[in-house]
């Protein structure tokens, strides 16, 4: 009992081992998400449709310790959701642990105008 109290909070909450894809990590929520599980040792992937800002995060990040890549997507795209799936599972050897849906796409309309098309994006 005595050493559960002399844990530190990295040794309690560790990610070390965990894989993880975070979308849209690189603003915002996803963002510090990926700082987060990084920062407890996970293995991220994340993504995002803009190739520069895509790589100055993964350069930010790497320079903290923190052990990430990222590919380009966009996640309305079937074909390129596919993609991402598999290299994730390249990367990964088909192990995910940990499945962030972070990027979103806001459409403004009242609910009941959507149509199944625009929910299926």
């Amino acid at each position: 009992m005595e050493r559960q109290k002399e844990l530190s909070r990295d040794e309690k909450w560790s990610l070390k081992g965990m894989t993880a894809l975070v979308t849209g990590g690189t603003r915002g929520i996803g963002h510090a998400i990926v700082e987060e599980l990084g920062g407890f040792g996970a293995r991220i992937h994340t993504c995002s449709r803009n190739q520069t800002e895509l790589n100055e995060r993964i350069q930010e990040w790497k320079g903290k310790g923190i052990e990430v890549s990222g590919s380009v997507c966009d996640l309305s795209s079937r074909t390129q959701r596919e993609e991402l799936m598999h290299t994730v599972a390249s990367l990964f050897d088909g192990k995910l642990n940990i499945l962030v849906n972070n990027a979103a796409v806001s459409i403004m309309k009242r609910a009941i105008e959507h149509t199944e098309q625009t929910f299926g994006t």
